[in-house]
């Protein structure tokens, strides 16, 4: 990995154990520029540009297909492991090109965790769904402590912390999507991403999650995509809309970005009919 990108994620683990932080609110994270991104030679959202802020939720909004899911996978360049896949335009991390020639994408996956969609618990203990990335990225120190913390700011810590030596396959559904969370914390992240966490979780477990990135935003920035508009009026601070473009000739849908503001803003005023248009139910 590129040496600005370790130094800011020590200033960031540094920072969370003093009086201030590594950026002031509203520095941003990411800085997305003109950001394409291919499948094949075919562009599956096309040029989005816009800043994701320090310690805020930013929702990705849209209807299915503008590439909400796509544009996420490029902030932890989880599309590199998607055969065919190009990203063009540019993708800063704290200043940093995330695509440069030095950067490990293993480091970036480190950094930048991911919460998937369904439940993906490991067919182990609870312990070692927690333990297992600081194990493979060796970071074996304090390996009891790291995963109490993990559980703890994952609000599973007292649900599980009689039963550590059992299957994580026996917890219950919200649960277990904690679990991956706490997972994703285990290996001291700057920033997780959130693929529609509670697409598949009954409300009592999704309002725990939304609780959850309520608290966890005091120390990670979040970036969450969903398909819930009234989730994301709950949860984040800023909301990015995306649209579909359909070529008549060849019927290939292409995201755009339609608009991207503070989400009261955007769910109260937006500057774009298509944005009114969508969050008020009219298409999509």
């Amino acid at each position: 990995m590129a040496a600005p990108l370790l130094a800011d994620k020590e200033n960031t683990d540094q920072a969370r154990h003093s009086s201030s932080g590594p950026a002031e609110p509203g520095e941003p994270v990411f800085t997305l520029e003109s950001v394409t991104v291919r499948y094949g030679g075919i562009a599956a959202v096309e040029n989005v540009t816009f800043d994701i802020p320090v310690n805020e939720i930013t929702a990705v909004i849209g209807p299915s297909g503008c590439g909400k899911s796509t544009l996420l996978r490029c902030l932890n360049r989880m599309n590199d492991l998607v055969p065919g896949s190009s990203v063009e335009g540019k993708i800063r991390y704290h200043g940093t090109d995330l695509y440069g020639p030095d950067v490990d994408p293993v480091e970036v996956r480190k950094l930048i965790g991911m919460v998937f969609q369904k439940p993906n618990p490991f067919p182990k203990s609870i312990y070692d769904n927690i333990a297992y990335g600081p194990r493979v990225l060796g970071m074996k120190d304090d390996m009891d402590g790291r995963v109490e913390r993990a559980l703890r700011q994952a609000a599973l810590w007292d649900e599980a912390k009689d039963r550590l030596k059992t299957s994580a396959l026996s917890l219950s559904g919200g649960q277990q999507q904690r679990l991956c969370i706490a997972r994703a914390l285990a290996v001291s992240p700057d920033v997780i991403l959130m693929d529609e966490p509670c697409s598949a979780l009954d409300p009592i477990s999704t309002a725990s999650i939304e609780d959850l990135m309520g608290d966890l935003k005091r120390q990670y920035t979040i970036v969450i995509v969903t398909h819930n508009m009234q989730q994301a009026a709950r949860v984040s601070d800023r909301t990015a809309f995306l649209t579909v473009q359909v070529d008549p000739e060849t019927d290939r849908r292409t995201g755009q970005l339609v608009e991207y503001d503070r989400t009261e803003q955007i769910f109260t005023k937006p500057a774009d009919a298509r944005t009114e248009a969508y969050i008020t139910g009219r298409f999509g």
